[in-house]
């Protein structure tokens, strides 16, 4: 069945992620809470939010996200870049701290992207990315995050 499948690659790269994100933790690596790193994540996914973005993605006041946001900045895993089109504007980036400790999804993610093209014949993985990106950009429309053109 097809959401049986759907929600067991789901899981496993989100079970995935929570692993190597709990292992930085145990290992004192980081000095992020959970929350802390679900943000990090966030303005990540986000590609450079501003503080106010940010806030009205996570659905929370810009004091709150604010705070949030310093805290990330003072520990070194974002920081506010001065837009170039409006100087009163800043955008969030993560650093390269960030990617260090944190970029726990991509690796994952390219190990099976390589499975598969190693199993999957061109043309099947090809269909595979067609559908993944009309699913993505068409079919989940509550989930609005910069995609690359």
């Amino acid at each position: 069945m097809l959401e049986e499948s759907v929600l067991e690659v789901y899981t496993k790269f989100k079970v995935h992620f929570y692993q190597e994100m709990f292992k930085q933790l145990r290992s004192r690596e980081t000095s992020l809470t959970t929350v802390e790193m679900f943000c990090v994540e966030v303005i990540h996914a986000l590609k450079e939010p501003t503080v106010a973005e940010f806030a009205n993605y996570i659905n929370v006041s810009s004091p709150n996200a604010a705070y949030k946001v310093n805290s990330l900045i003072n520990k070194g895993y974002i920081e506010k870049i001065q837009s170039e089109t409006d100087r009163r504007e800043y955008h969030l980036r993560v650093t390269d701290k960030y990617y260090k400790y944190f970029n726990l999804a991509q690796d994952y993610l390219n190990t099976v992207v390589a499975r598969s093209r190693e199993r999957f014949s061109a043309e099947d993985v090809n269909k595979l990315e067609e559908m993944l990106r009309e699913i993505s950009r068409e079919l989940m429309p509550e989930v609005n995050i910069p995609t690359k053109e």
